[in-house]
Parts: structure tokens; sequence; C-alpha cells
């Protein structure tokens, strides 16, 4: 993916090569380098959501932009 300015609450996909491919990540930070943000899985929301929280920083040849989530789940609002 070509470097573009990410926001808070932008979705990105990563690609095939990455350690968890095809797993969405909403941006929790964006970075020169790419982004930092947990993950979803794209077929089970719910589990990633309520069982633990991974984080990951990839860089922007390791996604694709996907898109933009309108409320941004916040884990320390939720405890």
């Amino acid at each position: 993916m070509e470097k573009i300015e990410l926001e808070v609450g932008d979705v990105v996909q990563l690609n095939p090569e990455h350690q968890f491919a095809g797993m969405l990540v909403v941006v929790t930070e964006p970075k020169s380098f790419g982004c930092q943000g947990y993950l979803m899985s794209q077929f089970n929301f719910e589990a990633t959501r309520f069982k633990g929280v991974a984080y990951v920083r990839p860089k922007f040849e390791e996604f694709e932009y996907v898109g933009r989530m309108q409320w941004v789940w916040e884990p320390e609002k939720c405890e």
C-alpha cells in the first residue's frame, strides 16, 4: 500500500504474507511507518473483542486500506 495519512478508526487488512494474513486491524495510533491497532477477525468479530485484544504494528507495505469505522471500541471504557 502507498503511504497515506491514517486516522484513528480507519480499518486496514493485512496482506497474505503477514503473520496474521487476512485479519482486519482497527487503527488506534497512526505511525510514520504504518499504524498500531487491534486485530479483528474477519470471521468472528465478537470472539476477538471479548477474549482479549491483540495489538499489531504493521508497516504500510503489509496492509491495504479498507475503510473507516464510525465507532471505535475503547477497552478502557469497557472495564
